[in-house]
């Protein structure tokens, strides 16, 4: 096992080794290897997924090398997924890859329980009927899609499946859990024997910001008939009466005690987000549960019980200036105080699982561990189906997009996606494939499109003709740039869902390369 730490050791300190693990354990299948599938798939065997499957039923044509680094001259003729298969192979032998010779769309139609063998499915460059059957298939299998789509300087990424939920969110900014507005016993007690007004210099300078926050916060509320700094006015006293206290100018303590003041003003509890989870209609649990909703059974216990309305701490303190045996006590109070919140939340979750008929120890006391000390960070994604999205968006949304400078053309781009395909089912080819009729096709791809949006209950709402023209323009090429782009994303996101980690896109994720924007359609 240590030669694949090594191989992806940069990659291990994003998402770890349970991460890899799940990546290593997936397996992928990926609809049509044109640039945007061969793209994205190539990320996922660099980084060491389980198994490909490659299903494509093209033969490689002279066009394809000049946008399809994974084919070549000698590729001509044979089997665009066998080519591509190879190459990927090559990037990495301990990846199992197959490949099927069949057009995805037949696939989709004529053999629905193929799907089911796959963790997850990447669906690329299908049109609209075929995404609509998919996103069914796999909705019932249990199966995860990730659509992705290029089309000439545009394109689109789309995730689809019941519900993803995150336990390891890892949000860029979040504030360090200490606890300062609703301190506990152990905590106050060592705060009580520290003396802020200590003469010895070199004490004062090393007492670690907690504890000067918790004390002067107690202070604060003995004045103040048991309530915190609350309104911008009582926050700057409160931040005065903390400066009052240095005694020498460089005392790295006090500053940071200044800066983090605004945590005792924290309010206490739990977030709303956090709220929204537990009171969550899955959080009331059966034998079907998955591990996540009995564990979020049992932290809405622990907050209703033991943890007095809070979640479990997390025991973890930042860095700070502090004598070391100071920060070393802060450190075992901290630590002490989140091991008992974890007991607590594991016990409940041994009793909630017995209740449900499951074996009590089903659920490992690591990833109780790792819940424990991510509840404030949970998130739980949920995806409508492509085809209720199709058929009724949110209007308002819809109407603010059309209206909205900086989202016009995204939302244009996406309805002229659903127009080309609908322009391809009545004349069997994209619109602006053959010059000649170049002018003829622009006024099509208006009246499907103006269609579209009347379908869609946005009477009214016109596209640009600068738009439409493009879009006649791209003549539904593959652009590799925009295709590697998109294959990026995608790849991106797969990991996510794969891993359970960092949280994925909601909504359709639109690029536009002719003003390098990118955005997300809440529709």
């Amino acid at each position: 096992m240590a030669e694949p730490k090594i191989k992806y050791d940069r990659q291990l300190r994003i998402w770890g080794e349970q991460g890899q693990a799940a990546l290593e354990k997936a397996s992928i299948c990926l609809l049509n290897c044109g640039p945007t599938g061969s793209e994205a798939l190539k990320n996922l065997v660099l980084g060491g997924v389980g198994g490909i499957t490659v299903i494509d039923g093209s033969k490689v044509e002279a066009g394809d090398l000049g946008n399809n680094f994974m084919v070549d001259e000698s590729s001509i003729g044979h089997s665009k997924a066998k080519c591509v298969c190879a190459f990927l192979q090559e990037l990495n032998d301990a990846v199992k890859a197959k490949f099927v010779e069949e057009s995805p769309e037949a696939l989709i139609e004529t053999n629905p329980s193929f799907f089911s063998q796959f963790t997850l499915v990447i669906a690329t460059q299908l049109k609209e009927a075929s995404m609509l059957k998919l996103d069914k298939i796999c909705r019932e299998a249990n199966v995860m899609v990730v659509f992705a789509r290029s089309y000439g300087l545009t394109g689109l990424v789309r995730i689809s499946l019941k519900e993803h939920t995150v336990i390891e969110s890892k949000p860029d900014h979040f504030l360090d859990d200490l606890r300062l507005n609703n301190p506990w016993p152990e905590l106050k007690r060592f705060a009580e024997t520290i003396d802020l007004s200590t003469t010895d210099p070199v004490v004062h300078k090393h007492i670690p910001y907690v504890i000067i926050l918790v004390k002067m916060a107690e202070e604060w509320a003995n004045a103040h008939n048991g309530c915190l700094p609350s309104t911008r006015e009582e926050k700057r006293e409160f931040k005065d009466l903390i400066k009052a206290r240095k005694v020498a100018l460089d005392e790295d303590n006090y500053k940071e005690a200044i800066e983090s003041s605004f945590k005792v003003s924290a309010s206490r509890g739990i977030s709303s987000n956090l709220r929204q989870i537990i009171d969550d209609s899955s959080a009331e649990v059966d034998s079907t549960s998955s591990d996540f909703w009995v564990m979020v059974a049992a932290l809405k216990e622990f907050i209703a019980n033991e943890g007095d309305g809070e979640a479990p701490l997390e025991g973890s303190i930042p860095d700070m200036t502090s004598s070391t045996e100071y920060y070393v006590n802060l450190q075992k109070i901290y630590q002490a105080k989140a091991e008992e919140d974890f007991l607590a939340v594991e016990r409940r979750v041994r009793d909630i699982l017995k209740r449900i008929g499951r074996e009590p120890d089903s659920i490992s006391k690591g990833n109780i561990k790792s819940f424990c000390r991510n509840t404030r960070k949970l998130v739980v994604c949920r995806y409508r189906l492509i085809e209720d999205e199709f058929n009724s968006p949110i209007v308002s949304e819809l109407q603010k997009y059309l209206t909205d400078e900086d989202y016009s053309i995204a939302v244009g781009f996406y309805i002229l996606l659903r127009a080309v395909d609908r322009f391809a089912t009545n004349y069997n080819r994209f619109p602006g494939l053959f010059d000649g009729e170049m002018d003829e096709d622009i006024s099509r791809l208006k009246t499907v499109a103006v269609g579209i949006l009347s379908d869609l209950g946005c009477n009214g709402s016109i596209l640009t003709d600068d738009l439409i023209n493009e879009m006649c323009r791209f003549g539904g090429a593959e652009l590799h740039t925009v295709a590697a782009f998109i294959g990026g994303i995608a790849s991106q996101e797969v990991i996510k869902l794969i891993t359970k980690q960092f949280v994925p896109m909601s909504g359709t994720f639109i690029f536009n390369a002719i003003d390098h924007k990118s955005q997300l359609l809440a529709l």
